[in-house]
């Protein structure tokens, strides 16, 4: 998340399956935290970053996945928006952008996403129009 005016989370467009937000599966002997930096890495091609708090956890509803979600912090200014190719999954290029946690998501946004930042707005205390 970065600030400016309001608070954000990183998120992209996936060239088959619409709006996300960096996840992925925990390795085994892995720390979640760990996970966490290792996906923004990979799928983002974000260096730098290291963990800033924990967010808690999070159970999704879809195939018993349960997320773990950490507050993110690097060391310069990230762009508004970038492009990065992830070689994971077959590859893709990723479309990267800074989504406003207090705006309503759009229906390009999959059901499992949209409670994701349901739970992100609760855990920060940050209202959105749609769950005043």
């Amino acid at each position: 998340m970065r600030d400016s005016g309001e608070l954000e989370v990183l998120a992209f467009r996936h060239p088959l399956a619409g709006l996300q937000l960096v996840k992925g599966t925990i390795e085994p002997g892995e720390e979640p935290g760990s996970a966490a930096l290792r996906e923004l890495r990979e799928e983002a091609g974000i260096e730098n970053a290291t963990i800033a708090a924990d967010l808690g956890i999070w159970s999704s509803g879809y195939a018993d996945h349960v997320w773990s979600f950490h507050l993110c912090q690097v060391s310069e200014r990230l762009p508004d928006r970038w492009g990065h190719h992830a070689s994971d999954d077959g590859g893709h290029d990723f479309e990267f952008f800074w989504h406003g946690l207090s705006r309503n998501p759009s229906s390009e946004w999959h059901a499992m996403f949209v409670g994701a930042l349901a739970f992100l707005r609760q855990k920060l205390s940050i209202s959105s129009p749609k769950y005043r």
